[in-house]
């Protein structure tokens, strides 16, 4: 009886999986294609907002810089550490 069961919930589970795993694809394909079609009015709009950040607050650009640079610091280590085991 509970061997049934299981194999009846595992089942369901599969076929609620792919169905998420099937949204999900969904979505994200969307919002690939938007960004693949709309690519230079993506990076435009990046580019305004920067500036703007950049009259408004110089500081910010500081910051967002300095934790890029940290960031980009941390994974090199951390891949190094990885290569290394």
């Amino acid at each position: 009886m509970d061997i049934k069961a299981l194999v009846k919930e595992n089942s369901e589970l599969k076929e609620e999986n792919a169905l998420l795993k099937q949204k999900l694809e969904k979505y994200m394909n969307q919002h690939k294609n938007y960004y693949e079609n709309n690519k230079e009015i993506v990076n435009e709009k990046a580019k305004q907002r920067l500036k703007k950040i950049a009259e408004e607050n110089p500081e910010k650009i500081k910051e967002y810089r300095r934790n890029a640079y940290l960031k980009r610091k941390e994974k090199l280590k951390n891949e190094s550490i990885k290569e290394n085991k």
